[in-house]
């Protein structure tokens, strides 16, 4: 029997044109992956898959005639964990749903819908936290900026949250690691991509660019930070616990003063 690979442009549209191809053609996927993660194989057959806007939605509008539109962004959610073999975990959810005469969404006995719920709350993590921790830093020309670079790709998620909490100033959250970023420019919110980002090793801005009394406020934040922390009261597990060692370096309060004069 042959095994068949498929590859796609590593869209969430693309996946959908992959099981849309997959169903048409019965050619059941022993893998599915990213184009750039293509390796020649003797043992297998490839097939690349073009995005098709129209069968994705042929997909995704079946789909929800099957489950919930909860469990469609939950596996909305499972895509953008990007973890190892994701595509593979959000093909069989679909598999099952479309071939099972009951809704699937509460058969954890079957791997990929517990899978789904397990990455869905690493993922509600990871988007709370940066909800909690994101920190800004006010440019010359009053633009609001933070860096952040999260285990998964939650930036999709963030702009409700940061659009309703701060809809009277223009702010950009940049994801350093993928490269890409939402920007809301006081009437609605826009994906970007900088070709160059202006930051220093901490991934904050320069301080050229900042402004003139930011670095006086973070400074005059770590002041108050320190102020009010009760040395007697310190219990360091319970706060690595609520405040991960990798969530410092967006807090000013973990930065060291002497830091914010350096570009």
């Amino acid at each position: 029997m042959p095994l068949y690979h498929y590859s796609y442009d590593g869209t969430f549209e693309g996946l959908l044109s992959v099981i849309f191809e997959v169903y048409e053609r019965k050619a059941w996927p022993g893998k599915i992956m990213n184009e750039q993660q293509v390796q020649p194989s003797l043992f297998v057959t490839h097939i690349p898959v073009i995005t098709n806007e129209e069968k994705a939605e042929r997909v995704w509008q079946g789909l929800l005639r099957k489950i919930s539109a909860n469990a469609g962004v939950q596996l909305y959610k499972v895509f953008l964990s990007e973890l190892p073999d994701m595509e593979m975990v959000i093909y069989q959810y679909i598999k099952l749903a479309f071939d099972s005469l009951v809704n699937i969404e509460e058969n954890f006995a079957a791997d990929c819908v517990r899978v789904v719920a397990q990455i869905n709350k690493q993922i509600f993590r990871e988007a709370h936290r940066m909800e909690a921790f994101v920190r800004f830093q006010k440019t010359g020309d009053n633009l609001f900026y933070a860096g952040i670079e999260p285990d998964f790709n939650v930036i999709p998620l963030l702009q409700k949250h940061f659009a309703q909490r701060y809809a009277d100033q223009r702010w950009l959250i940049y994801d350093l690691k993928r490269r890409y970023g939402i920007y809301y420019n006081l009437d609605r919110v826009e994906y970007v991509q900088l070709e160059q980002m202006p930051i220093n090793r901490s991934g904050q801005l320069n301080t050229a660019l900042l402004d003139e009394d930011e670095t006086a406020y973070q400074e005059l934040w770590q002041t108050y930070f320190n102020s009010v922390n009760i040395p007697e009261r310190k219990n360091k597990k319970l706060h690595l616990r609520h405040i991960p060692v990798r969530y410092w370096k967006y807090l000013a309060e973990k930065q060291p003063v002497y830091s914010k004069n350096k570009a």
